[in-house]
């Protein structure tokens, strides 16, 4: 008789466990910089020792890669639901309008994510995973994007709606690295609108149509 190997069981009190200690370093990374955070201070902020720590976490970095994946994961939603749109054609400034009024502008992730982009460009390794986590977010705009392809042509300059998710993710990248000095976040939003309108319009806000 042989006996099935099963996964060990995720219970309730270790899944808390695990979003106490992601809440507590995004606090700390946010007050303190990511390179300025030991683990005793994450787990002192949480509550927690250091085994509950690394029941959780290997390390650092992989606990800032679940931040990240926690965050890019409702971008992405966010944007998705921006464009889950009805009707025959895409309506471009409708859609942006909703991607700028929810979209993700919080000045600790910033922060937090900026910190951490610095940390990843001085190592190969982490940069890979954070390179893989960045792809994700921008094959979740592709593919809404594509979904809309038949509604409306992208401007010639993007190439695909691969270039165009591309073009999304650096808008939002340049409109943050604003918002970190000025902190007016009405502003970036106004400023994102605006970029994103350019971007998948002719401009004027009306979609190209294939001829």
């Amino acid at each position: 008789m042989t006996t099935e190997r099963t996964a060990p069981r995720v219970t309730r009190r270790r899944v808390r466990t695990r979003a106490n200690l992601l809440d507590a370093a995004f606090a700390v990374f946010a007050a303190k910089g990511f390179g300025r955070v030991s683990i005793e201070e994450v787990c002192e902020a949480a509550g927690y020792s250091r085994g509950a720590f690394y029941s959780n976490f290997a390390s650092l970095d992989e606990l800032f890669f679940a931040l990240y994946r926690q965050r890019a994961d409702l971008i992405a939603e966010q944007v998705a639901g921006a464009l889950a749109l009805d009707g025959p054609d895409l309506d471009v400034p409708a859609a942006v309008d909703r991607v700028t009024e929810v979209l993700l502008l919080d000045l600790d992730w910033l922060l937090v994510k900026t910190d951490f982009l610095v940390h990843a460009a001085r190592d190969p390794q982490v940069a890979d995973s954070l390179l893989e986590h960045r792809a994700r977010l921008r094959g979740a705009i592709a593919d809404r994007l594509r979904r809309a392809r038949g509604r409306a042509e992208l401007p010639a300059v993007l190439g695909d709606v691969d270039g165009a998710a591309r073009a999304v993710v650096a808008a939002y990248d340049g409109v943050t690295a604003q918002l970190l000095l000025d902190k007016d976040v009405e502003g970036a939003r106004v400023w994102l609108g605006r970029l994103l309108t350019a971007l998948l319009s002719d401009g004027s806000g009306n979609p190209q149509r294939a001829h």
